[in-house]
């Protein structure tokens, strides 16, 4: 895909987020990679590993597979 297509796509893909926690981590995390100067957590990934980022972006669209921060940070 082309620079256009990916900001389009990415636009489309954001319009239809209706999780508010899901959008500030999203903001979040582009904020923090606007700032850097290179991708270079990504680019030290190796393609299996940016597969499975990819995925665990893909599965949190579904909001039944998110976990609130409460549980994310709840001591066993």
């Amino acid at each position: 895909m082309r620079t256009i297509e990916l900001k389009s796509n990415i636009h489309k893909i954001v319009d239809r987020i209706q999780s508010e926690q899901l959008l500030q981590t999203l903001y979040d995390f582009l904020k923090s990679r606007e700032k850097s100067k290179t991708n270079r957590l990504w680019d030290t990934l190796t393609e299996e590993q940016k597969q499975e980022v990819i995925l665990g972006y893909e599965e949190s669209e579904d909001e039944n597979d998110l976990l609130d921060r409460d549980q994310v940070f709840k001591s066993k």
